[in-house]
């Protein structure tokens, strides 16, 4: 008989001691599976928890990378787009910077209150810190005129490059962490030519933007959630909301960004009625009675933080209380001022606006806005419903209005990007392929390369031409001018702030150093010229504010640049330089477009008691085209006589 070993049954206390070190080894081993997943996002975990850790890892490098990406763009954007960049935000914020002697060119607008005071106040802030830090410098680096003009658009490079990273956070929201839609989303935002060309510009426009997707970033779309049962209890308001300060940011950036464009508020409107009709009605819906009125609570003390402030700045600025959102709806709207600077037909923003936006990405937004893009889940789905929904609102308020710009639309831009970055990453990519051990998270290839590189080539030629090469001559023109004034007059040239309301006689200088006979605010002002005692004067286009709508007095106005173009010769001989009355001083320089040298060369020949024989100096290309036919060709300075230390002749540009 075969002999058979017997074993000894283990005791219970045994079995438990051995049962505990199985769980302990386990927990360790879990531990380090969790470790090892924080620090290598490739390692062998779940794919959720290495996207999100993928996520945290990469949230503060790419806005790192974002603010040197637009640092650059704002950099190379040398050219001249609309006069709003300067005349709604740096002009005023000059005068706030350094006092009404500093001679900033405020408009009608500012003088008749239509404008928030907060936009300028942010880049007088700005100028005050560039104004410091160039006392700092040695004298003979001179560097207090380039600081003083690149200080304001490094602070708009970062405001756009804010917006970029919250696109992208935003796409992460909905579309899950280091998804290829929320990477295309940020794609788009960096590669769009018109977002190149206007996010770094100082446009109240550019800055709503950036607040608008920022709000839209922090707003608890987890409301639109539902519970998987009714008969769940509901859950709290801090569950739901998880911090009730990422919805107040939410709603501040949105009171701030309707402030400065108060039609901004189309967006908001859209965002909140949403929110409340798609929860009110619905049983299942998380949102409860509680949450209903921390939402109102909030609400009201937002804006009211925030209009509180915007009253307070405008009566320091002012000098009384006011509301220029008021002022801007009456004067724009009741008393249609606006058409006076154009009239659009009531498709612009469909037929030109969206595609000036998307360009090449415009049939991907267009397909987005016909059928929102669906994820399966509720949350994302009802959220990409809401932003579409944001941008039928506001295209269809906008084209009630005669007068129409792209601009007016920019903030629905991000939206827009969000909206088409499933579509865009489905049509351009390819499925991921089966995970492995080794690669438990493979990322999907790349798709349709040709039709990616053609693409990406002709936003850079857009973007490239745009920034660089359409309407440079406007900055250059105002460096050329200031330049020659610090050697002509190195006196007046070296004053520093803050500046008397009228100069003393020895920083006095030429009563009139240039004279712009162009359209108006065709060039920016005293933000590139600098100096108080650099005299110049340029043709006005002030809006007939006295005149009643649709009245043969509003008909037939026409401003000053106007009347020079209708009659060139004429209006000098009548307004500036008349041979009876007060004459106004013979600038040092002309600046005008070539068109008008024929104008020029005539009246001066026929005047000979002026005593003034134009010689061109210089002149500079200004692009391939132009949509007004008053500024086609090369912009050109005329100096009208002599000079001590005169520029070289002609330069050519």
């Amino acid at each position: 008989m075969a002999s058979v070993s017997s074993r000894r049954t283990p005791s219970h206390k045994e079995r438990q001691t051995q049962r505990r070190q199985e769980k302990q080894e386990k927990q360790k081993q879990e531990q380090a599976q969790a470790g090892h997943a924080a620090s290598d996002p490739d390692s062998d975990s779940d794919p959720q928890l290495l996207m999100e850790a993928r996520n945290e890892q990469n949230r503060t490098a790419v806005l790192l990378r974002l603010l040197v990406i637009r640092a650059f763009n704002a950099y190379w954007v040398t050219t001249f787009f609309q006069p709003d960049e300067y005349f709604q935000a740096l002009e005023p914020a000059w005068q706030m910077a350094f006092g009404p002697g500093a001679g900033a060119w405020l408009t009608w607008e500012w003088q008749h209150q239509l404008r928030s005071s907060l936009h300028p106040a942010l880049f007088a802030a700005v100028y005050w810190l560039a104004d410091q830090g160039a006392r700092l410098l040695p004298v003979w680096l001179d560097a207090r005129p380039i600081l003083l003009a690149a200080a304001p658009k490094a602070a708009q490079a970062a405001f756009a490059a804010a917006g970029d990273w919250c696109t992208w956070q935003l796409a992460v929201r909905l579309f899950g962490p280091d998804t290829s839609a929320s990477w295309f989303a940020l794609f788009m935002s960096m590669c769009n030519p018109f977002h190149w060309y206007c996010s770094t510009r100082t446009f109240s426009n550019s800055l709503e933007t950036t607040l608008t997707v920022a709000a839209l970033n922090y707003w608890p779309w987890e409301l639109f959630a539902e519970h998987e049962s009714v008969k769940e209890n509901p859950k709290g308001p801090s569950t739901i909301l998880k911090s009730v300060n990422g919805l107040r940011l939410s709603l501040v950036l949105a009171a701030i960004a309707v402030t400065l464009r108060p039609t901004n508020i189309i967006i908001w409107l859209t965002v909140i009625i949403t929110t409340f009709a798609t929860t009110l009605f619905n049983p299942k819906s998380v949102v409860t009675s509680s949450i209903y009125a921390v939402l109102i609570r909030e609400i009201i003390l937002c804006g009211a933080l925030v209009l509180g402030l915007s009253l307070v700045s405008d009566r320091l600025w002012f000098g009384e209380w006011t509301l220029p959102a008021y002022k801007w709806l009456y004067f724009n709207i009741s008393q249609s001022l606006a058409v006076f600077y154009g009239r659009n037909d009531w498709h612009y923003y469909l037929s030109q606006g969206i595609p000036l936006l998307t360009t090449t990405f415009l049939p991907f937004a267009l397909v987005a806005l016909y059928k929102t893009p669906s994820t399966g889940i509720r949350v994302t789905d009802l959220t990409l419903r809401t932003l579409a929904a944001s941008v039928y609102a506001m295209i269809a308020t906008l084209s009630l209005i005669s007068h129409k710009e792209v601009r007016f639309i920019y903030p629905l831009l991000p939206m827009l990007h969000v909206l088409a970055a499933p579509l865009v990453s489905s049509f351009f990519t390819n499925p991921a392929p089966a995970p492995t051990r080794e690669k438990p998270l493979p990322r999907p290839t790349l798709a349709r390369r040709p039709l990616v590189y053609i693409a990406l080539l002709l936003n850079a030629t857009l973007a490239g031409y745009l920034s660089i090469f359409h309407q440079p001559a406007p900055l250059q023109v105002l460096d050329l001018l200031r330049a020659d004034f610090e050697r002509v007059h190195p006196g007046p040239a070296s004053l520093l702030p803050p500046f008397p309301e009228v100069l003393p006689v020895e920083a006095e200088a030429d009563p009139l150093y240039a004279l712009f006979l162009t359209p108006c605010h065709s060039t920016p002002w005293r933000v590139h010229l600098v100096h108080p005692a650099l005299r110049a004067r340029a043709l006005t286009c002030e809006p007939p504010l006295h005149t009643a709508p649709d009245s043969p007095e509003r008909l037939s106005y026409r401003d000053e640049a106007d009347r020079f173009y209708d009659d060139p010769i004429g209006f000098l001989g009548r307004e500036l330089w008349p041979t009876e009355g007060e004459a106004s001083p013979v600038p040092r320089y002309i600046i005008g477009f070539e068109g008008i040298e024929p104008w020029i060369t005539e009246f001066f020949a026929a005047n000979q008691h002026l005593d003034v024989h134009p010689r061109r100096v210089w002149s500079a290309w200004n692009g391939l085209f132009s949509e007004d036919w008053r500024r086609a060709g090369r912009l050109v300075v005329w100096q009208t006589r002599p000079v001590k230390r005169a520029p070289p002749p002609v330069k050519e540009t």
